[in-house]
């Protein structure tokens, strides 16, 4: 059976009177604008996107953050001036606009232009360095908002449009495409960017990256430039500019309006990025992954099964790309929600779930195959004989040295890690414990 396309094809007739009309500067008939492949704005003979853009421009505002100033120590100096930059408004009716995190950074006061001229002070709601965003709120009337679209629907190669305040100017729109998308592992935060080629300069940060039909799609946040620092749009434009996702943009907005914070948990798996040369190390044929460097004893990570040297390949039906990828999902997760992993091990393919959860002040963390415990961690023996120190940390443990088998603890035999992890559960500090070192038996006393 032949599929055949749902949008009718143009006809001949209408492309050939597109061609002649392009030619002769004639007005198009009905037939030909239809068949046209962009926008056409028939009263003035142009091809033009204006007609959506122009209902998301107004909700573009500028940024100002204020300070403290420099007046005398009678404390009667006014705020001054400190950084600018952009913001989008998402929601009219409660005045919330979205802005970066490095925008608003040591700002004690905030001010919003409109493109209307109207100034407004604003309140911050809060902000989330990880994913640099912040959220203001302006109580105004009559605003305009954008509309906010699905950014796991983008595809690369399409239109894109960044609008802002850069280098001083008044609102600017620039247009490129979108040139990469889930972008990591170019700092040490949440990161998925979204890469266009929109010129984006100092002052655009946290405006908005606006689709075809001016629509938002993210929040420009930062560049990439020729020297390949990572620069918080506080340089010159080289074509390669970063833009927060609206997927990650609005699970923060919603957590910085609920509790004026977003409260990430961990899985307890420390990750390294899949490179070249760490390929070639693990005798792998592929460079796109996630490496488990360590995982935590009674982490989600080890109740999943992870083990160290395990390849983590997908992310919620999501591919992995490196660290950063895993780090992505994990940071706009809500804390006890399941995420799907799969992950190599010996050429098998290997699926799980963990859960995030936020971190806990426990000084006992009992895993399947290790216990950690004050600053240090425990495991069997490999002859089957007890357990023994695998590494010492530091802090409360000095005396014990990796390599010591466990006999007791508190006068009371160990056979096993569930038994040590509930001895030293048990024990008050400080605790007392018999170890074999050398063919020789010591005390080792910990502050715990």
């Amino acid at each position: 059976m032949r599929l055949k396309s749902a949008r009718r094809p143009a006809s001949r007739v209408a492309v050939a009177a597109l061609a002649l009309a392009l030619v002769a500067g004639a007005p198009l008939t009905a037939a030909a604008q239809d068949a046209l492949p962009l926008p056409y704005d028939a009263s003035r003979g142009v091809f033009s996107f204006a007609a959506g853009l122009e209902r998301s421009l107004p909700a573009v505002v500028q940024v100002t953050t204020l300070g403290g100033g420099e007046g005398p120590t009678t404390g009667e100096g006014e705020a001054m001036p400190l950084s600018g930059g952009s913001g989008v408004i998402i929601d009219a009716a409660a005045g919330i606009i979205v802005t970066n995190h490095h925008v608003i950074e040591g700002g004690e006061k905030f001010t919003v232009d409109l493109t209307d001229g109207r100034l407004f002070e604003a309140e911050l709601v809060g902000a989330d360095k990880a994913t640099d965003l912040a959220v203001l709120r302006i109580s105004a009337p009559d605003l305009a908002q954008v509309e906010v679209v699905d950014s796991d629907t983008l595809r690369t190669g399409d239109l894109a449009f960044a609008v802002g305040y850069p280098l001083g100017l008044d609102q600017t729109l620039t247009m490129g495409v979108i040139s990469g998308l889930n972008r990591s592992g170019l700092g040490d935060a949440v990161e998925d960017y979204i890469q266009t080629d929109a010129a984006v300069n100092s002052g655009n940060s946290g405006g908005p990256l606006l689709d075809s039909r001016g629509r938002l799609i993210g929040i420009n946040t930062s560049i990439l430039s020729g020297g390949g620092d990572f620069l918080g749009l506080g340089g010159g434009n080289d074509g390669i500019a970063f833009a927060v996702p609206t997927r990650i943009m609005m699970f923060v907005v919603e957590r910085l309006r609920a509790e004026g914070e977003v409260r990430r948990g961990r899985i307890g798996a420390t990750l390294g990025s899949l490179n070249a040369q760490r390929a070639r190390e693990l005798g792998l044929a592929f460079v796109r992954g996630a490496v488990v460097e360590d995982v935590a004893p009674g982490s989600p990570a080890d109740r999943a099964g992870l083990q160290r040297g395990d390849i983590i390949t997908r992310i919620q039906n999501r591919p992995v790309a490196n660290a950063g990828s895993v780090q992505a999902v994990i940071g706009v997760a809500e804390i006890g929600a399941g995420i799907t992993l799969s992950w190599l091990r010996d050429g098998r393919t290997l699926t799980g779930e963990v859960s995030a959860r936020e971190p806990v002040a426990d000084r006992v963390q009992a895993g399947s195959r290790e216990v950690a415990a004050l600053g240090a961690v425990f495991a069997a023996a490999t002859d089957g004989e007890g357990v023994v120190v695998m590494s010492v940390q530091g802090g409360p443990v000095e005396g014990l040295v990796a390599g010591d088998r466990v006999l007791e603890v508190e006068g009371r035999e160990v056979t096993g890690l569930a038994g040590l992890a509930q001895r030293l559960r048990d024990a008050r500090s400080p605790i007392r414990l018999l170890v074999a070192r050398g063919g020789e038996t010591l005390t080792v006393t910990l502050e715990g």
